[in-house]
């Protein structure tokens, strides 16, 4: 026994001596990092990773079992199915066909978070929950420009998700992707986040937001708008897209941040309408060369290549070659970032903004304004009128009032059957005036109409055609 002892204490001894002699004879890497980690915490990563490598462990930082996770998402991922009328209100034809793609249950209250693209143009639309219960579902609200939709179906008590931290989320952290691929129910795939602030140019238009969070967890078709959730199970993305030859996974999926779909699901439960801030400029990323053109320490922030009259910027004074490095303390690297952080405001509220110019890092205070460069926030849905006229009104943004050189409101939806229907009137028709008396927005063309006696001219005109186009009929 004696024996025993006396080669287990040489052994310990032996152990400490060779730890003690190879942390002596090699030491950890200082790094130099000049990304969002510092040095004093890239240094802590490795000393993380060579105190660990030291006592003969290689375990992951973070849990790798997902079973509690996918138990509280499965049941809060739906299956939608989506009527949707082809050319109907344009050719008459009255053909249909449908979408179908996935949900997430956001609120015990029926609440349903999904794509714009899943649901756009339906006339009907189905949702099943995972027990397989089927519910009518009424589109609360619809935001192209970051392909998020909110939907209400009348139930209670429904198994929901909580909305995660998406800015706390890192590149390597282990997520699940939940929804419906192929029709398929409530299917589960794991991933790890690749890359967060991706632009990836599939939404189009001037007025889009895309800062996507990059996973390579496996998203096909029927995947859009289910869940990305972490390890914890809240909900940190709308998986919304992939890039693919093929049609299918290969390799890389998308989803819209959990905290930019809070507001915009915050935005349609309380107006029926996204209330996006601006904050009047055109921006590009910085690169090298024009970081030492400024003498920036970093190719690091958004350079500011345009100022618009009137605009949040101009106010504020921001000029031309300034570069934004902050908003609200928040880093902004790079475009998508900066887009990401404004679109998750309202117009009207203050900001702090860090930015730099002629060689030094300053600061001020703007406040934010919508397309119009208004502080107002817009109650109106657009769907005041469609009992009664027959038509939904969107605002025009400002890149279609400059591309288009008139004012007004688009008409975005005309239901058949309806008194606009009978004039044979489109959507896509710019209403620039009600009864001579000219509109710019929702709540003037409502209100236009609103008090107008019984007979209505509707004047304006369509995208790409001089001629003034005028709809006559009878409010009742």
């Amino acid at each position: 026994m004696r024996n025993v002892r006396q080669l287990i204490t040489v052994a310990l001894l032996s152990a400490g001596f060779t730890l003690v002699l190879s942390r002596w004879l090699f030491p950890p890497v200082q790094v130099v990092w000049s990304g969002s980690t510092s040095e004093a915490q890239y240094t802590s990563l490795v000393d993380k990773i060579w105190s660990a490598r030291g006592s003969g462990g290689y375990g992951s930082v973070a849990p790798t079992q997902f079973t509690d996770a996918a138990q509280v998402a499965t049941p809060a991922v739906v299956n939608i199915r989506s009527v949707q009328e082809v050319n109907g209100s344009f050719f008459r034809s009255g053909s249909f066909s449908g979408a179908t793609g996935s949900g997430v249950v956001v609120s015990p209250d029926g609440y349903i978070v999904t794509n714009h693209h899943v649901v756009e143009r339906g006339v009907e639309i189905k949702v099943t929950l995972s027990n397989k219960k089927e519910y009518n579902a009424e589109l609360v609200g619809s935001d192209p420009s970051t392909d998020i939709a909110l939907l209400k179906v009348d139930a209670a008590g429904l198994p929901f998700l909580l909305f995660g931290n998406s800015d706390s989320t890192r590149v390597g952290e282990w997520v699940l992707a939940v929804g419906n691929p192929f029709n398929l129910t409530s299917t589960v795939t794991a991933g790890i986040i690749s890359a967060k602030g991706r632009n990836i140019n599939i939404l189009g238009g001037g007025g889009t937001i895309e800062s996507f969070i990059q996973t390579d967890a496996a998203v096909n078709s029927g995947n859009s708008g289910g869940a990305l959730v972490n390890s914890l199970g809240e909900l940190i993305g709308v998986n919304t897209a992939i890039i693919t030859q093929s049609g299918n996974y290969e390799g890389y999926s998308f989803a819209v941040p959990s905290n930019l779909v809070q507001k915009v699901v915050r935005d349609l439960r309380e107006f029926g309408s996204v209330q996006r801030a601006y904050l009047g400029v055109g921006i590009e990323d910085v690169s090298n060369e024009v970081a030492e053109e400024l003498g920036l320490p970093d190719a690091f922030g958004v350079l500011v290549n345009r100022v618009s009259a009137q605009g949040a910027a101009a106010d504020a004074g921001l000029s031309v070659g300034d570069v934004i490095l902050s908003i609200n303390g928040i880093a902004t690297q790079t475009t998508p970032e900066l887009q990401e952080l404004v679109g998750r405001l309202r117009p009207g509220e203050d900001v702090r903004l860090d930015y730099w110019r002629k060689g030094q890092r300053r600061q001020l205070m703007l406040t934010l304004k919508d397309a119009a460069n208004s502080f107002n926030l817009s109650r109106y849905k657009g769907d005041e009128l469609l009992e009664e006229l027959g038509i939904e009104l969107r605002n025009l943004n400002s890149t279609e009032q400059k591309k288009w050189g008139f004012t007004g409101v688009s008409v975005s939806s005309v239901r058949r059957g309806s008194r606009v229907y009978d004039t044979n009137m489109q959507p896509g028709f710019i209403l620039s005036r009600v009864n001579g008396n000219r509109v710019s927005n929702i709540g003037e063309a409502i209100e236009a109409i609103r008090l107008a006696n019984n007979s209505l001219v509707l004047d304006g005109y369509y995208q790409g055609e001089d001629d003034l186009y005028s709809y006559r009929l009878r409010k009742r």
